[in-house]
């Protein structure tokens, strides 16, 4: 096949599965170690992700020493206790907050924080020069490469972003001028739920697709010119 050929609709069909059976994973990993191969066609993956004038600004730091991971997972509870806090005065939403696992830094595999180096061939990047924050968002696409691939192999992905990064800098020893982007814990799992689990709980509905489209200028989310595209993604769930 060659490189500028469609894809099957066997293939549409497999990328649409790992884009809607995605899940941020924070409980239901099992005692299995992911195969060292598996781990590598994963990073791979991420590693050819699109980033701004091919900068390619990313570090994976892979951890599963407990002792390292025990320490991220303090400065969970710490960061915590902090959210908590803010919702002192609505006693019932803080209940449920307390109620939901939001991290499986222990319970799962394997944890990687996904760095973003700003230095990465020099200080002139083509393309960052108007935008700076394209550098972080070439490593959040590089994520995402990351959370299909592993969707596709069946490893569930848990994003834990209630961290404080001055902790993950000093606890992963990572330079002052690289930033930590993401902390992700990596697993097999007993099962993919059907639906985010904060959708599921009721803490947030999905918003439908024509809530958050709009036509031609901010706030227009209907015109007579685009009626016939609003009545098709209306009728999506």
């Amino acid at each position: 096949m060659r490189a500028n050929d469609p894809f099957s609709a066997c293939e549409k069909d497999g990328l649409y599965k790992a884009i809607f059976s995605r899940r941020d994973v924070r409980s239901h990993f099992i005692n299995k170690e992911i195969p060292n191969d598996i781990l590598a066609k994963i990073l791979n993956a991420a590693h050819h992700a699109p980033s701004v004038g091919f900068s390619q600004p990313w570090n994976f730091i892979l951890i599963k020493a407990n002792q390292i991971r025990q320490q991220v997972k303090d400065s969970f509870v710490r960061e915590r206790e902090k959210s908590v806090s803010m919702l002192d005065s609505d006693k019932a939403k803080q209940k449920r907050y307390l109620s939901l696992k939001l991290e499986g830094i222990l319970d799962s595999a394997i944890n990687i924080c996904v760095t973003y180096d700003p230095t990465r061939f020099g200080p002139f990047v083509l393309g960052r020069t108007s935008i700076a924050e394209t550098g972080v968002y070439s490593v959040c696409c590089a994520i995402q490469n990351l959370w299909l691939a592993a969707r596709s192999e069946g490893i569930g992905i848990g994003w834990v972003s209630i961290l404080a990064n001055e902790d993950l800098q000093r606890i992963l020893s990572i330079p002052d001028f690289v930033r930590p982007v993401a902390y992700l814990c990596l697993g097999y799992v007993s099962e993919f739920s059907d639906k985010p689990d904060l959708e599921k709980t009721g803490w947030l509905p999905r918003m439908g697709l024509e809530e958050v489209i709009c036509f031609e200028q901010w706030g227009r989310h209907k015109t007579d010119s685009w009626e016939l595209f609003y009545e098709t993604i209306s009728k999506i769930n």
